[in-house]
């Protein structure tokens, strides 16, 4: 598989350079947020390498202006839009749904299935409609544990022992004895979803089929990891903290462990204080049994080029060359922990760097080798509603609202359908 990308990427370079950066020209904006947008600008050195006469702006309004602005645009028309956007996987299909003419055919500006097959599948399922594709793969969130090795070697704890989420309850109290005032984890158990969404993933389980036909939340393997996070809660190993507070528990040396897609590295490693160089670490996330799986995804992001482009070429050029190439995957990665997609960047060199702030530890080879392993999971057009049906039915489990888990998740695929009008799987 990695032969076949790394040929395919090859023959791009070369096609790339043949054609040069063959007269394209011009401006091109693009709206994004956050550590997104200063990754999206680190490379375009390197792309006006290639295309020196085309400019890139690079706008950071923040997640929920870009979600906001790009609707509103395409009801107005496409007025008022960038050439590119950045738009998070989970919500991609509210746009394709209400205004698929706001956005290119990438397939039209030659993104081929060549180009494509260079990407997991769970980053393409909620990209592509039929035969069209109307955003590239960008960074994904593949699931990992971050941890600090001081607290856990204080317990005696191995992370290479903590096979499964029974293991790692154990560890949570151990630690937690050995270092007082340190819980073992976090969660914003009053605003989001994270935990109960990663460890479903792990065991196969979403909100919905991976057709989008029917309701699943109900499943099985939705309801070990309700009834995992609600052992954990209860028991005292995670507490309620949201994205700030995380981080300042993080700096602070109050927390653990942290659960989350692979970005989140760049997090820590731009927020920690100089004394924690070397104190973190990472490994896979456990999971429900001995032989189960290990792999989830959380966020992730793509881009799509508007209809409102007035030079589509120019801005498939800048894209094509940001996601499609291990030199712009892995500039962005190196830069600002952005995880890549590409399945060819694992076989690029600095992947397998030991990086100092991780204890030496090569940190990508881990985060990036569950890539393969990840169970695509589809957000549909109702991923809004049905992620706020569930926050709401997880707090009221958590709070001892419901006899049981699996009753909890009936009643949220209930109010799912009322909402959706889609079917209930049995």
């Amino acid at each position: 598989m990695r032969t076949k990308v790394i040929c395919a990427g090859l023959a791009l370079g070369v096609a790339m350079t043949a054609t040069g950066a063959n007269a394209q020209s011009g401006e091109l904006t693009i709206w994004s947020w956050n550590i997104a947008a200063s990754s999206l600008e680190s490379v375009i050195e390197g792309f006006n390498a290639q295309y020196p006469d085309v400019s890139v702006t690079v706008e950071d309004l923040g997640n929920q202006q870009v979600f906001d602005r790009l609707l509103a645009g395409c009801a107005a028309g496409g007025s008022g839009l960038p050439d590119i956007v950045s738009i998070e996987n989970h919500e991609a299909e509210i746009f394709w749904a209400q205004f698929p003419d706001c956005f290119v055919d990438l397939k039209t500006l030659g993104y081929t299935d060549e180009i494509a097959s260079g990407f997991p599948d769970f980053k393409r399922t909620e990209l592509e409609v039929g035969d069209a594709a109307y955003a590239m793969p960008w960074d994904s969130g593949p699931v990992v544990m971050f941890y600090r090795r001081d607290f856990y070697e204080n317990a005696g704890v191995d992370p290479a022992s903590i096979s499964t989420w029974d293991d790692f309850i154990a560890a949570g109290q151990a630690v937690m004895e050995a270092n007082p005032g340190v819980v073992m984890a976090q969660a914003d158990l009053n605003g989001d979803t994270e935990w109960f969404r990663m460890l479903a993933n792990e065991q196969g389980c979403g909100y919905f089929a991976q057709d989008g036909s029917a309701i699943t939340v109900a499943q099985p393997g939705c309801v070990a990891a309700l009834e995992k996070v609600g052992e954990m809660v209860n028991g005292g190993l995670i507490t309620a903290a949201d994205w700030n507070e995380k981080i300042q528990s993080n700096n602070a040396g109050t927390v653990a462990s942290q659960l989350y897609g692979g970005w989140y590295e760049g997090t820590i490693r731009s927020t920690a204080p100089e004394d924690q160089n070397g104190l973190w670490g990472v490994y896979v996330m456990p999971s429900m049994t001995e032989d189960g799986p290990h792999a989830a995804n959380l966020g992730g992001s793509s881009l799509a080029i508007t209809s409102a482009s007035d030079n589509p070429e120019a801005a498939w050029a800048y894209v094509n060359y940001t996601l499609g190439t291990n030199e712009g995957q892995v500039t962005m990665l190196r830069e600002y922990g952005l995880v890549p997609s590409l399945l060819s960047a694992l076989d690029d060199p600095y992947v397998n760097e030991p990086l100092p702030f991780w204890g030496d530890q090569a940190v990508w080879v881990d985060i990036l080798g569950t890539l393969e392993n990840v169970v695509p999971s589809r957000g549909t057009p109702f991923f809004g509603d049905a992620d706020g049906v569930m926050r709401s039915v997880q707090t009221q489990y958590l709070n001892g609202g419901y006899e049981s888990a699996q009753a909890a998740l009936e009643d949220a695929a209930n109010q799912i359908a009322l909402v959706t009008g889609l079917p209930i799987a049995n």
